[in-house]
């Protein structure tokens, strides 16, 4: 048992079984920053989810937006408000800045336009709460079949070894097949805290998500309402 070891693997292993190890070693510190980074962004995210009710507890829509903008560190909630103060008739952005008919954006009615722009701040965010989970997955597919790349090409190595000394003798042959088997395992502790992640993060987002839709939903109303 002392031969299983990753130092005998690594010295026993030529360039393409090095290569595998900083390959996932890249990887599991690719998927470590980006799990770490995800899930304070997820833990901010989350700890503001409370700024809609005050939202909507403010006296004034202004007020609403500066309590989102102050509680909504990353942004996430707050770039559905303030489209609020941009599209709110009499308001400085009403119109964007464009006399009405001006442009393609401003050509439709009211309605419309609300409905785009929210769509759009819904975009902004969903891409900001998603981003870096294709490369968690990739990381979490890939990571198990990279491992057992190094694992097969160690236990090919041990066989060329036995067959050009022409004797079989089983230590020979245990201790470097023992030591390949190391880098499946190392795949699988590689692949194991990407997929977690992965599935936490799409529970939070779905989440998330369906709260800016409500939001939206609940914002248009008030605007074309307004506008009325």
């Amino acid at each position: 048992m002392d031969h299983f070891t990753f130092a005998g693997y690594w010295e026993r292993g030529d360039a393409i079984s090095h290569a595998v190890a900083y390959l996932l070693l890249a990887m599991s510190l690719t998927s470590w920053f980006f799990i770490l980074s995800k899930g304070w962004m997820a833990w901010r995210v989350r700890r503001s989810a409370h700024v809609v009710r005050r939202f909507w507890d403010a006296p004034t829509l202004r007020d609403g937006v500066a309590v989102v903008a102050a509680g909504d560190p990353e942004g996430i909630y707050a770039a559905l408000a303030e489209q609020g103060t941009a599209l709110a008739p009499g308001a400085a952005g009403a119109s964007l800045g464009i006399a009405p008919g001006t442009s393609l954006g401003t050509s439709v009615a009211h309605a419309e336009r609300v409905t785009r722009l929210l769509r759009d701040a819904i975009h902004r965010s969903t891409v900001r709460l998603e981003s870096g989970l294709t490369l968690l997955a990739s990381i979490a597919s890939t990571a198990p079949f990279v491992g057992l790349l190094g694992t097969v090409w160690g236990i090919y190595h041990a066989l060329a070894a036995v067959s050009s000394s022409g004797t079989v003798e089983i230590d020979k042959v245990a201790g470097p097949v023992g030591e390949a088997l190391i880098m499946t395992g190392v795949g699988l502790m590689v692949a194991i805290p990407a997929v977690l992640a992965y599935n936490g993060f799409n529970r939070v987002n779905r989440l998330t998500l369906s709260e800016l839709d409500a939001f939206a939903y609940d914002l248009q109303a008030y605007l074309n309402q307004d506008s009325r």
